[in-house]
């Protein structure tokens, strides 16, 4: 995870004027690394909600494919990651 200061060393107010949260260059991120512009504000609202372990993950696993859609990969592996990983929940239940 980035810091506040690198965050704001490499932001750019001509360019990056909507960006303004760590989640949010987060989010710029994958969808530069997927290829996936159309698809931004969801993989902002990821970067937001899911666990960065997780996406960092997925993400890692994708740039080393060689699909065409990796958008589509990525979303099939962050669902197959968090199905595998187990449920807090359910463990303080038992």
């Amino acid at each position: 995870m980035q810091s506040i200061k690198q965050v704001l060393q490499k932001f750019d107010p001509t360019r990056d004027k909507y960006i303004s949260r760590e989640f949010q260059a987060f989010g710029v991120h994958l969808t530069e690394a997927l290829d996936d512009y159309k698809h931004k504000s969801l993989y902002m609202k990821m970067a937001k909600t899911e666990h960065r372990a997780i996406l960092e993950k997925a993400l890692s696993f994708v740039v080393d494919s060689k699909a065409k859609n990796k958008g589509a990969l990525f979303m099939w592996k962050v669902q197959q990651i968090k199905s595998q990983a187990p449920n807090p929940k359910s463990q303080n239940n038992e």
